[in-house]
C-alpha cells in the first residue's frame, strides 16, 4: 500500500468514536472545512464496514454540532469522492463536511451538483 497520509494521523483530533475520527482539513475551502475518516485504511466509502459506516454517521452528527457553536454556518455541504473519475486523490476514505455562509459564493443554487459545472444549474 505505501506510504498513507491520514493514516499517520495521530495529532489535532476534534472529534472520535471507536472506528472513526474528525479533524479540520489541512486545505480548508471555508472556514470550519472538516474531514471524517476511518481509524482503519478503507480506499473509500463502499469499503467501509456497516459499524464504521454508522461512525461515520455519528460524528458528522457531532460536527454539525461542533461547527454550528463554533463557526454558525448557514448550511453545509457533506461529500465523499470515491474513485480518481470523481476527483478523490488520497485513497484513504475521507467525508468532506463543509460549512457554507451567506454570500461565499455568487450562485449555491445546485450544491454538489456543482462537481460537473455544466449541470450546476437545472
Amino acid at each position: 500500500m505505501g506510504y498513507c497520509l491520514f493514516c499517520a494521523k495521530t495529532s489535532a483530533i476534534l472529534l472520535e468514536n471507536k472506528t472513526c475520527l474528525a479533524f479540520y482539513d489541512k486545505f480548508p475551502v471555508s472556514e470550519g472545512h472538516l474531514l471524517i475518516i476511518p481509524k482503519i485504511h478503507r480506499q473509500d466509502y463502499f469499503d467501509l464496514t456497516p459499524r464504521e459506516q454508522q461512525d461515520m454517521a455519528d460524528l458528522l452528527g457531532q460536527a454539525k454540532i461542533l461547527l454550528d457553536k463554533k463557526f454558525q454556518p448557514a448550511g453545509y455541504n457533506i461529500g465523499l469522492n470515491c474513485g480518481e473519475v470523481a476527483g478523490q486523490t488520497i485513497y484513504h476514505c475521507h467525508c468532506h463536511v463543509i460549512p457554507r455562509y451567506k454570500g461565499d459564493c455568487e450562485q449555491p443554487k445546485g450544491g454538489v451538483r456543482g462537481v460537473i459545472p455544466n449541470k450546476m444549474a437545472y
